[in-house]
């Protein structure tokens, strides 16, 4: 085993800046993370030359893979930095920060328009309404609870918007995240009182049809939450609300 583990970081030091790599070299130490690493490197920020240089922006909170918030490219594959171990990466390691949303600098992006998309489908459960002074909550079969848990677990990480091919800076296309989202809370006793109004807006631009059904979200998620399963069926619920609008009209 190598005493030094060999760094090599895409780096952007402003969002309207050219990036560069930049390699650094840091002692060997066993059950590194990648984000313990950075933090280890934040500590002596200098490069593989000698040179102290700024310290590696990224982003991480929970380093429990329930965030989300350490998403980024390692070894040209996107994953979560707190959950990808040292051990068994091929050296020099190398972290790119996400492209499909803007880089804000080094390894830090903005993903904003995902969180947007989640408030175009009303990805929440309404608590007003005469629902709401219900005594006892709606029932739910221990199957249709276990789909929903199963979605319930995105972490809004960005994986599945990452490997998506429909999903990129220049299409309008929400991302198969809040795809699965929308059927979740269309599957919910109490979300589906609004599930009209999720299928309209998945009707419009961007919405389900600008699926290309490339199947990467399945195979990128963390979580393994079955997308695909997710938006077949947001797929039918749409037909079925299109035939319903033209012939209640």
């Amino acid at each position: 085993m190598s005493d030094v583990i060999r760094l090599k970081v895409k780096r952007q030091d402003r969002p309207d800046a050219e990036p560069y790599w930049e390699e650094f070299a840091l002692p060997w130490k066993p059950r590194h993370n990648v984000v313990s690493l950075l933090m280890a490197l934040r500590e002596n920020p200098v490069n593989a030359k000698g040179e102290r240089v700024a310290p590696v922006v990224f982003e991480a909170n929970c380093m429990e893979e329930v965030c989300g918030s350490c998403t980024m490219i390692i070894n040209g594959k996107v994953k979560q930095a707190c959950s990808t171990l040292i051990e068994g990466l091929q050296q020099p390691i190398t972290l790119e920060p996400m492209t499909k949303f803007p880089v804000v600098r080094d390894l830090l992006v903005d993903r904003q328009r995902m969180f947007d998309a989640l408030r175009k489908v009303r990805a929440w459960v309404p608590i007003d309404g005469a629902w709401d002074i219900h005594v006892h909550a709606p029932r739910i079969s221990p199957r249709e609870w276990e789909l929903n848990y199963d979605f319930s677990r995105c972490m809004t990480c960005g994986c599945c918007m990452e490997a998506c091919p429909q999903y990129h800076p220049g299409s309008q296309f929400i991302g198969p995240s809040p795809l699965g989202q929308a059927w979740l809370f269309n599957n919910h006793p109490t979300g589906k009182f609004s599930a009209e109004d999720r299928l309209h807006a998945l009707m419009g631009p961007g919405g389900i049809t600008d699926c290309g059904n490339a199947q990467n979200c399945v195979r990128a998620c963390p979580k393994e939450i079955k997308l695909t399963d997710a938006i077949a069926k947001l797929g039918r619920q749409t037909t079925s609300q299109m035939l319903k609008d033209i012939f209640s009209r």
